[in-house]
């Protein structure tokens, strides 16, 4: 098995890539330090931010075209619960499941929010959701399989799963190697091809409906920081460590120059 970096690997059968050895759950919790999740309620500097609330309106009326009024959905990994807020707005009940308390600074109070290290641990009850989301998520999971099984219990009889995943088999993947921005190890635990990805919905009671292959607020911005990526004189994701905002600070230490050449390199 060859992988595109060190400690990850990837199956000669499915293609699926995944850390190696895989770690702890102690040493996962330490992959998430308080100054991940940003300040309470944002992520980003104020001005990416609002790009990022803008663009995401977007894929809002994408998850909720097809549910009927007030649906229960459900975000697992809601985070600081930008989708849910979202949805809330629309009139839909929602829910969402996270690991940590650090984790939903900051999020609606409209939704109904249950921290659990393992969604099977929730104590959701069997279709009692019309939606699930799990948005750039399942890479992160040591048990991808069994939550896609989990979430196929909690869904009602017609129900839907919405599930996206940086795309293993993509150009960009491909064509970054190890710069690719979206490998984001060792955070994610597993990088899924398209095909794969598919199997796994496919052997846990899922029929696909649809594909999408393109994200206004992943595609550009992976391609811009993959190849950032491949310079060997700037720092690995210097771009969006310097729009991430850190917790209790404005942004991740650049000095000067670093911020000169990825300011000259952009434009």
């Amino acid at each position: 098995m060859v992988g595109l970096v060190p400690k990850l690997i990837d199956c000669t059968d499915c293609g699926v890539g995944r850390l190696d050895p895989m770690p702890t759950p102690e040493e996962v919790r330490g992959f998430y330090p308080d100054e991940y999740y940003g300040e309470p309620g944002t992520k980003f500097q104020p001005f990416i931010e609002r790009l990022v609330r803008f663009v995401g309106e977007r894929h809002i009326s994408f998850l909720s075209r097809s549910l009927s009024p007030g649906a229960r959905v459900l975000d697992v990994g809601c985070g600081r619960g930008v989708i849910l807020r979202a949805l809330a707005d629309r009139g839909f009940e929602v829910h969402g499941v996270e690991i940590s308390v650090e984790a939903t600074r900051g999020a609606d109070p409209r939704a109904e929010i249950r921290i659990s290290p393992r969604l099977v641990d929730a104590g959701y009850e069997s279709g009692c959701f019309g939606e699930v989301v799990i948005w750039h998520v399942l890479e992160h999971l040591e048990d991808p399989k069994g939550v896609v099984q989990e979430i196929h219990r909690i869904l009602s009889p017609g129900g839907q799963l919405i599930v996206a995943v940086p795309n293993y088999s993509s150009a960009q993947a491909r064509w970054s190697g190890p710069a690719w921005f979206h490998l984001d190890l060792p955070r994610h635990l597993y990088q899924f091809p398209l095909e794969a990805l598919k199997r796994l919905l496919q052997e846990t009671g899922f029929e696909i409906v649809s594909e999408h292959h393109f994200s206004l607020r992943q595609n550009p911005f992976g391609w811009i920081q993959s190849a950032l990526n491949r310079s060997q004189s700037l720092p690995r994701n210097g771009l969006y460590n310097l729009l991430h905002r850190r917790s209790g600070e404005a942004s991740a230490p650049f000095d000067l120059w670093t911020r000169l050449k990825l300011w000259f390199w952009l434009v």
